[in-house]
């Protein structure tokens, strides 16, 4: 049996030695009422960084960028380097239209690690995923998966990390029944799209993996060249609850990932609150678009 030890950010046991809990405060927001935690904020200061083909500047859909920058791969490994370069294909303009729309005053900024036709490799996902963990972003849209699971131990090892240092990765489920990652572990927040006709509408899933829905069927999406296009996909749910997830930090930015988790869970119009009533919630209590 191990020795209770001092308290400390890496000890497995913790002892007070003579203190009480109230010696030791930790500060923290009271916790909301779910429909207030997202409709009280804009994104104002809250840090979300797009992991995806990059994102076209001065989109009318998009706005400021506060930061680009692309994984390179060569001889000399895996590094990220700033870029000017924009968007590969269009995908990663598509998802930040979609959070500066829900969370219109965050910091937005982007590490592109698809090139042309969707192209990309694991390897590259990763690097770009480190470092925007380790950059310290509030907030990581990840609108991508990877099927190769011998990047799966290294991918959850990743998720932990930026749970623990209180980054919330919001990944995207595959699109078709395949097993792919990081969407399935229990550190990120996982999506997938409803078909329902509230463009503000976002739902918890009872039966995970994927922990919410929200709108990915039929929507209107920033492109290349200044355009807006119509297209389906889990990818664009995602970038709808991260930025839900970028109102509620800016209004209450003391959250942990898990108590951001919570208020999404119980802001979704499924969810029955006893102070609600009986009827299910429409998005437009708290998102206005």
């Amino acid at each position: 049996m191990s020795t209770p030890t001092a308290a400390n950010d890496r000890a497995l046991t913790w002892s007070l030695r003579d203190r009480r809990p109230e010696d030791i405060p930790v500060a923290a927001d009271p916790f909301p009422d779910p429909d207030a935690a997202v409709s009280a904020g804009t994104g104002r200061g809250v840090r979300v960084c797009v992991v995806d083909s990059g994102v076209e500047r001065d989109h009318p859909a998009v706005g400021r960028i506060d930061g680009s920058w692309v994984v390179v791969k060569d001889d000399d490994g895996v590094r990220v380097e700033a870029t000017d370069t924009g968007d590969t294909c269009g995908h990663g303009t598509a998802c930040a239209g979609i959070v500066r729309r829900v969370a219109p005053e965050c910091e937005l900024s982007s590490v592109r690690v698809l090139g042309e036709r969707f192209s990309g490799t694991g390897e590259v996902l990763m690097g770009g995923l480190r470092w925007a963990v380790r950059q310290g972003f509030d907030v990581v849209n990840l609108s991508l998966s990877t099927t190769r699971t011998r990047f799966a131990q290294e991918l959850r090892e990743l998720a932990d990390e930026a749970y623990f240092n209180r980054t919330v990765i919001v990944a995207s489920a595959h699109n078709t029944p395949v097993e792919s990652f990081p969407w399935r572990f229990a550190s990120v927040v996982s999506v997938g799209s409803h078909h329902e006709d509230d463009p503000g509408l976002h739902l918890y899933n009872p039966r995970p993996p994927v922990e919410f829905f929200a709108p990915g069927q039929n929507v209107e999406v920033a492109w290349l060249g200044g355009k807006t296009i119509r297209t389906t996909g889990n990818s664009f749910a995602t970038p709808f609850i991260t930025g839900l997830a970028a109102r509620i930090l800016s209004a209450y930015p003391r959250m942990t990932p898990f108590q951001l988790k919570s208020a999404l869970y119980l802001s979704a119009a499924n969810v029955r609150l006893p102070h609600v009533g009986s009827g299910p919630r429409s998005a437009a209590d708290g998102v206005h678009q």
